[in-house]
């Protein structure tokens, strides 16, 4: 495998969560906090960028947040070192026409996501518990189009899979909004221009860091365009056909192997 020469080449590494740094039962692996320690010291910032929401994001890192960048709902919502970066929200009109739309669909439940909170408008307990790991912050509520905060995205589930049976109910909005994939059940709708890769591109900007120093990791196709703006973009080696297609390397090790913490000491990042 090509080695980097330690920190001189990467100053950003930016991976997804589920899926690619976490294993299947979403937990980070024990090794995690030390290579992170490691990167730190040699002036490399690891982020992470997630479909899930910045205060689960922040909770799941707490020893380390304020050293740490977050690009929380799919790109959204950017946190760096604590500090709000921006937002990029969808309309709220637009947000309440997605929940009728979804509503329509057999075996679909939604969640709308919020700045300050997700919110869901139904009781069911089982659908409820499941995507609490996905949100730290959970509303209840009677009607999601009278929701008051600044909309991220509008979350739609279905278990028998999106893409083939919720995707093609929103494939002709694809040219107006970001419609994304974001696993097996879940399907992200943001403002067009929304997605993680034009996130990480305006923090590359902002910070002075090129694509040439930067590695990324992701497994599904809400991590597309983040493999468009790293030289060292990795698909995991569970990854999606078309996320391997678009990066310019694959791990070989899964998400369930440390895939992630594995590639990065294969690349020498850790060596003095």
């Amino acid at each position: 495998m090509e080695t980097l020469n330690g920190q001189k080449n990467i100053k950003l590494i930016v991976t997804d969560m589920d899926g690619t740094l976490l294993n299947d039962q979403h937990e980070i692996h024990p090794d995690f906090w030390e290579i992170e320690k490691k990167l730190a010291e040699r002036g490399i910032m690891f982020s992470v960028a997630s479909g899930r929401q910045f205060y689960n994001l922040e909770a799941n890192f707490e020893p380390i947040k304020n050293r740490m960048m977050f690009f929380a709902e799919n790109g959204t919502f950017v946190s760096h070192k604590g500090k709000e970066l921006y937002v990029n929200p969808l309309k709220h009109e637009d947000a309440i026409g997605f929940i009728k739309m979804g509503r329509k669909l057999m075996d679909t439940k939604l969640v709308l996501c919020g700045k300050e909170s997700a919110y869901v408008e139904t009781r069911d307990k089982d659908f409820i518990a499941h995507i609490s790991q996905f949100y730290q912050r959970l509303k209840p509520v009677e009607d999601l189009t009278k929701v008051n905060d600044v909309i991220l995205k509008v979350t739609l589930c279905n278990d028998k899979g999106v893409e083939e049976h919720t995707y093609p109910h929103f494939v002709n909005y694809t040219d107006r909004f970001k419609v994304a994939i974001a696993a097996k059940v879940f399907i992200d709708i943001t403002a067009l221009d929304a997605n993680k890769g034009n996130a990480i591109k305006d923090v590359q900007q902002e910070l002075n860091i090129l694509p040439e120093e930067t590695l990324v990791f992701g497994d599904y196709l809400n991590d597309l365009e983040m493999m468009e703006n790293a030289k060292y973009s990795y698909a995991m080696k569970n990854a999606h056909p078309e996320i391997k297609q678009a990066s310019n390397f694959v791990t070989r090790y899964s998400n369930n192997e440390n895939g992630v913490l594995q590639t990065i000491e294969e690349l020498g990042l850790l060596q003095n």
